[in-house]
């Protein structure tokens, strides 16, 4: 058997119902609040209760003694323990994931092919990729305002039950509010409401000044709601007569911000604008896509331009590496080619040449004079016979 709250609890839970963060959602077809018990203890241990007074020790020392408290409050039905349900999908949504995963498997494989074989073609077009969206995310910075609208995150959602065990946990357990008292702003507007009500009503009542004065207030609030109405329609008339006197060249707005969703001052501001939407217009508007595209088309030679720097770079340091592995080798060489070239100097200078000549060379060289010597008689004897 639960007794009825004492006036300490009902304190404590009104205290905890108002300053305890707090979220709504729909449990078994009615709107209900709900709070994790852990924020629930922590705000407890924040609250007057767990200071000592003078000659009275403090109610909550411990997390332990939080709990406690807080399972008693349970039991007198303040609020009640839940069990959070996730929502899952449909098999139907399911099924398509399942195939359209398997569709991408079979695509990425067809991909991964056609990559390898086209690597070495396609280095160029990614790195320009990058350096595009490199720009593009550039400007998107710079177009970002803090007023933009920011992609919601996607949350997964979950449903509310009743727990079959009722005890009050610390972490992160669920707890829906039963204990529902009205706040003391809500109270206050409430009777602020009803008293204007019964003065509106007793009108005929009231001192012949006071009328006078609510009529005159009336009325001025009515002409002010007239004026901004005529306003709204005299502006809207003044840009059509412009707009086909110029056959649509000279847009001239009155007030533009007069009908938007802004704040009363911010509604007369700026005074009018103007717009030209004729051909000069549109040659500047040209003018200055042809000038993008040209600094985007020089960016982009600068960029192949440093690539082949960083290219000709890596080559030469290449080439460095290769000559500082083989300097030993290639020091021999030279000082043997400079050998035989002080050598050659030294015969040509003295009028004798020589050259080293293997024994095949000089075979050949031997029958080759003999040949010639044969060769020569015969012409001296061809001549002779002749003669004779």
């Amino acid at each position: 058997e639960v007794g009825e709250p004492f006036k300490e609890e009902k304190a404590v839970a009104k205290y905890l119902r108002f300053n305890c963060p707090t979220k709504s959602t729909n449990m078994m077809g009615h709107r209900v609040d709900y709070f994790i018990a852990s924020k629930a203890v922590d705000c407890l241990l924040d609250s007057k209760w767990a200071k000592a007074k003078k000659g009275e020790e403090a109610l909550f020392t411990t997390r332990e003694s939080v709990v406690d408290y807080c399972n008693r409050l349970l039991k007198k039905q303040f609020f009640h323990r839940a069990l959070k349900v996730m929502k899952m999908k449909p098999d139907k949504d399911t099924k398509k994931e399942k195939e359209k995963g398997k569709a991408e498997s079979g695509k990425e494989e067809e991909k991964k092919g056609k990559k390898e074989s086209g690597k070495d073609e396609k280095t160029k077009k990614d790195k320009e990729k990058e350096k595009k969206k490199d720009g593009e995310k550039d400007e998107c910075k710079k177009d970002d305002t803090p007023g933009t609208p920011k992609k919601k995150e996607t949350k997964r959602k979950f449903k509310l039950e009743p727990h079959e065990d009722q005890v009050f946990l610390d972490g992160n357990e669920v707890y829906v509010w039963i204990y529902d008292p009205v706040h003391f702003k809500t109270f206050a507007m409430g009777l602020v409401l009803v008293i204007a009500v019964i003065a509106a009503t007793l009108f005929p009542l009231w001192p012949a000044e006071m009328r006078v004065g609510v009529y005159y207030l009336s009325v001025g609030a009515g002409c002010f709601v007239a004026s901004i109405l005529l306003l709204a329609v005299a502006r809207c008339i003044l840009f059509l007569i412009i707009w086909l006197i110029t056959g649509g060249r000279h847009h001239f707005w009155f007030l533009p911000n007069l009908t938007a969703d802004v704040g009363f001052i911010d509604s007369f501001r700026p005074l009018y604008t103007h717009e030209y939407k004729g051909p000069k217009a549109d040659l500047k508007k040209e003018e200055k896509s042809e000038s993008k595209k040209q600094q985007k088309y020089d960016s982009e030679e600068k960029s192949d331009s440093e690539k082949k720097e960083e290219e000709d770079g890596k080559t030469e340091g290449t080439r460095n590496s290769g000559t500082d592995g083989s300097g030993g080798e290639r020091h021999s060489d030279t000082d043997s080619d400079r050998r035989e070239d002080d050598r050659s100097q030294h015969s040509s200078g003295n009028g004798n040449d020589f050259e080293m000549i293997t024994k095949e060379e000089l075979e050949q060289q031997t029958d080759e004079g003999d040949c010639e010597e044969e060769e020569e008689e015969d012409t001296e004897s061809g001549p002779s016979h002749g003669k004779s």
